[in-house]
């Protein structure tokens, strides 16, 4: 029994990582924090799975973990990083450029979100879960979803580089000559 178990986890660590990873990434802002923090929620997951994987969905508990490994983290010690919106230097920019300074500003600006918000915007709107379903991994009410997600989004929209441009077409490039 214990060895199709251990199957049964691997398979669902094969099948999940590089989206436990990607969910990680989205609540931590760095690659390598998000890998040791995924493997901190499977490590924990691995020593309950036996009770895990007799639930309805062994994704969204792990996917729990992760916010509360995450949550932990920074309580644990408070570090603060600070992230730049641009390298120092700046290169032509073409599509692909823009992209990536999107996504940068995209993490800066989730960086700054409180660490409730940030995981009710990141599993909201990038992993694209219901507000019940996030009320569920979060332990919250779903009207405390829609307050953070509300508060999160707001926040967001005032952080430099992903505020709507005001600028129109024609103005601001000079007049007559």
């Amino acid at each position: 029994m214990q060895a199709e178990l251990e199957d049964r986890f691997q398979e669902f660590v094969r099948a999940r990582w590089s989206r436990l990873v990607r969910t990680a990434y989205l609540l931590t802002g760095d690659v390598h924090h998000a890998e040791d923090l995924t493997q901190t929620a499977l490590a924990k997951a691995y020593r309950s799975w036996r009770r895990i994987a007799r639930t309805d969905n062994p994704e969204a508990y792990v996917r729990r973990m992760l916010v509360s490994c995450n949550s932990d983290r920074f309580r644990k010690r408070r570090v603060t990083e600070a992230l730049t919106a641009a390298p120092p230097e700046r290169p032509g920019r073409d599509e692909v450029t823009g992209r990536i300074e999107e996504r940068g500003s995209l993490m800066a600006g989730l960086a700054r979100l409180p660490a409730k918000q940030r995981a009710v915007v990141v599993l909201r709107y990038w992993e694209d879960l219901s507000e019940a379903e996030v009320a569920e991994v979060l332990g919250c009410s779903p009207g405390t979803v829609k307050s953070q997600a509300s508060k999160g989004l707001a926040k967001l929209r005032t952080y430099p580089g992903l505020a709507p441009s005001r600028t129109v077409s024609g103005q601001g490039q000079g007049g007559s000559r």
